[in-house]
């Protein structure tokens, strides 16, 4: 399993006490006051900007995609996309997008913060984006990881051994 494992004084901290789209949403906003207060290097200036939009929509389409396709896959498996509540798992889904990453849902949340990135159109907004990494997956899928591997055993380690955490398959061993 990725990560380290953490003792229990810490796992009573925020882990899996806000909701992910919560955390979307305080990142989008600091994106949003770093772009109104610190902006650094426009790049949306002139022609640029048209071709920003198209790709930060093109992204966001993507992304959502990608959030919608997992949820799907969770409710046809009729298992719980409650992520305060991993442990309520009832099926390990390994299908679709879950084959490329681990964390498809989260994937997508990132790929919308991005698309949000291209669209507000300065350099300064971009440094969210691995704090969001870092706090999703300190806070959110780490514990979810721990609590898939209580509940699914072998068969979710042999997932992890297949399948990275954010993206792409490992090499056969």
């Amino acid at each position: 399993m990725n990560g380290p494992e953490t003792t229990g004084a810490s796992r009573a901290t925020l882990e899996t006490k806000v909701p992910p789209p919560v955390w979307w949403l305080l990142a989008a906003t600091a994106m949003w006051a770093l772009d109104r207060w610190l902006p650094v290097q426009r790049l949306d200036a002139g022609l640029a900007r048209p071709l920003l939009a198209v790709l930060a929509g093109a992204v966001a389409l993507v992304g959502s995609a990608l959030v919608g396709e997992a949820m799907l896959r969770f409710v046809r498996a009729r298992t719980t996309v409650h992520p305060l509540h991993p442990e309520h798992a009832s099926r390990l889904v390994v299908a679709g997008t879950y084959r490329y990453t681990r964390n498809p849902m989260y994937l997508g949340l990132l790929m919308l913060l991005a698309a949000w990135a291209l669209w507000l159109g300065s350099l300064s907004v971009w440094l969210v984006l691995p704090l969001f990494v870092f706090v999703l997956t300190r806070l959110q899928i780490v514990p979810e990881e721990r609590a898939l591997a209580a509940k699914f055993g072998e068969d979710y380690h042999a997932y992890c051994g297949a399948v990275r955490r954010w993206l792409g398959r490992r090499a056969a061993r």
